[in-house]
């Protein structure tokens, strides 16, 4: 018994005497001593906890991602809270060190991703940081990827069938050929003008074009015609609608002075700076603009407008004069009724619907037309709808403040710099707004849709 306890010394000393002599030589142990972990080394250097995210920047600073997006947030910089060395691309977080901490510090990183998932402003400023990190990787690698090829394309035939369209018309000279009695006083009409007057009112009136050709009415007498003298011969306008549908149309000739336009391009020359303002105004604010028309071009333009996108109820029998006679009509609370609902809540259908009934006179333009009033409809929404899921719903009266002054501002401009801008400039900027603006709200639709939010 004494012999084994000498001998499991001796094993022991020289067991102690070879890993010392083996440490001293510089030869490695083969199972080095352990270590203990210190938290310092897992830790954030902008709250000193234990990392939960961990993210490395280029320099190799390794931060919390939610401290990394709150710094971002608040200070607007690309680059590293502690060296300041700005960053590349954008932070991903560091797989390897997330894994180790979750091991490590399991129930403080649970504890502490709780307490960030409870706290809506950390939340807010992650998501702020994840959009801008999709933003800025959709704009370096999907730009000429994927559906972009398809989109571009689209884009190109479109823009050449605009062009082609355009080109027609000035060629074709549809765009510049107008009627002159939309510049020229009534009572310098010739009898031959005053023909085409009445031959604008509609196919029933070429049964008085006889008496009117006969008598050599000219302006000034058409001016003096009243219902008296239509009624009796050589007039001889015995239907009462007929006779009331000339009555109205003669009482607008006698307040404007010259002809109604009859479609746009008549619009357009009678009212060149009026229609370029209306057509940016329709597409930028449609429910201040047709605000404005209410307040300043009631019965020329507004009324007309109004008939057109909500028509009162026709029965069958109606003819085509007794239509002509009611769109100079006051509206019934029907007609209100529809056209504030629509108002309020689709104003772009309201352009849409008006396009439509002119779409036996401008075939390609009102297309061009509707097909922008549903691509802007789609924008509007989609900004509403960014506004919703923000929870920035309750920034909305303030949006709207600012873009009712900005609109009144840019009126003003408008208005005050208008007689100074060249017509061809005037021509450029209308065409361009009705032909081409619709091509590139398509692209504007497609990077909303692809977006995340929406």
């Amino acid at each position: 018994m004494l012999d084994q306890m000498d001998w499991d010394l001796l094993d022991e000393g020289l067991g102690a005497s070879v890993e010392e002599s083996l440490y001293f030589s510089g030869v490695p142990k083969s199972k080095p001593p352990t270590t203990d972990i210190s938290e310092h080394e897992f830790s954030c250097h902008c709250c000193y906890d234990i990392l939960v995210s961990p993210t490395t920047l280029t320099c190799g600073h390794n931060f919390c991602r939610h401290c990394l997006a709150l710094w971002w947030e608040s200070s607007h910089k690309n680059e590293c809270p502690e060296c300041r060395e700005k960053w590349e691309g954008f932070p991903k977080v560091n797989i390897l060190l997330r894994d180790a901490t979750d091991k490590l510090f399991g129930d403080v990183v649970r504890q502490r991703r709780a307490e960030i998932k409870n706290d809506p402003k950390i939340t807010r400023s992650l998501l702020a940081f994840q959009r801008y990190g999709d933003n800025l990787g959709r704009t370096k690698t999907n730009q000429h990827k994927g559906a972009g090829f398809f989109f571009s394309g689209v884009l190109t035939a479109l823009s050449c069938v605009a062009v082609v369209v355009l080109v027609y018309h000035w060629s074709s000279g549809v765009v510049e050929q107008h009627d002159p009695l939309i510049s020229k006083p009534v009572s310098r009409w010739t009898p031959e003008e005053v023909l085409s007057w009445l031959e604008h009112l509609g196919p029933w009136a070429q049964l008085y074009r006889e008496p009117f050709q006969q008598e050599n009415v000219n302006g000034r007498l058409l001016l003096m015609l009243s219902e008296e003298e239509l009624l009796n011969p050589p007039y001889s306008i015995e239907n009462q609608a007929h006779r009331r549908a000339v009555l109205a149309e003669l009482d607008r000739v006698k307040t404007l002075g010259v002809k109604p336009p009859q479609n746009l391009w008549e619009y357009k020359a009678a009212n060149a700076g009026k229609s370029l303002f209306l057509l940016y105004a329709l597409k930028r604010s449609p429910r201040l603009t047709i605000f404005y028309l209410y307040l300043f071009d009631y019965s020329e333009t507004f009324l007309p407008f109004l008939h057109t996108c909500c028509p009162a109820i026709a029965h069958i029998e109606q003819s085509v004069e007794s239509s002509f006679l009611s769109s100079q009509l006051e509206p019934n609370w029907r007609q209100w009724a529809e056209f504030l609902v629509k108002y309020l809540l689709l104003p772009y259908q309201l352009i849409a619907e008006f396009a439509w009934d002119w779409l036996a006179t401008h075939y390609w333009t009102s297309r061009f037309i509707i097909v922008n009033t549903m691509l802007l409809s789609v924008l509007e929404g989609c900004a509403l709808w960014r506004l919703w899921t923000g929870a920035a719903i309750r920034t909305l009266p303030r949006k709207m403040w600012n873009h009712l002054w900005k609109m009144i501002s840019q009126g003003f401009a408008f208005a005050l710099l208008w007689p100074f801008i060249p017509q061809f400039v005037c021509n450029c900027l209308f065409y361009w707004a009705l032909y081409f603006s619709p091509i590139i709200n398509i692209d504007l639709v497609v990077q909303q849709l692809m977006h995340p939010e929406t």
